[in-house]
């Protein structure tokens, strides 16, 4: 073979390969599941009894539903521990988890817009 076949089959060859991985649609993103939403549980606080949070534009969460939100969460994750004290702290409420030997081990905030967990330390 000559140079010039060499290199003529060469980028053909490059060529062929790039329009197939992108005629299969390879993307590196996909390929580790970036970009892409979980399952129903995936966001769990973001759902009371009465539909998403996030779609009700001017209500807030009162002190019972944030306590809600928390408890479901909490209880997923593990049963043995327990939600303390919720107060209100501006614009989100603040929650305690406890322990079974009474101890604050997190606390977490609820935004009052969306409901949204928010981990405080």
């Amino acid at each position: 073979m000559t140079r010039l076949t060499k290199r003529i089959f060469t980028a053909s060859l490059i060529l062929t390969i790039a329009l197939l991985i992108n005629f299969v649609g390879l993307d590196i993103a996909n390929a580790c599941g970036w970009g892409q939403g979980g399952g129903q549980g995936y966001v769990p606080q973001r759902r009371d009894s009465n539909g998403f949070l996030a779609q009700k534009p001017a209500a807030t969460l009162t002190e019972e539903q944030a306590r809600d939100i928390v408890t479901k969460y909490v209880k997923r994750l593990n049963p043995n521990l327990e939600v303390g004290n919720v107060k209100d702290n501006g614009s989100f409420y603040e929650a305690e988890i406890i322990a079974e030997d009474n101890e604050v081990i997190q606390l977490v905030g609820i935004d009052k817009q969306s409901g949204r967990l928010i981990v405080l330390n």
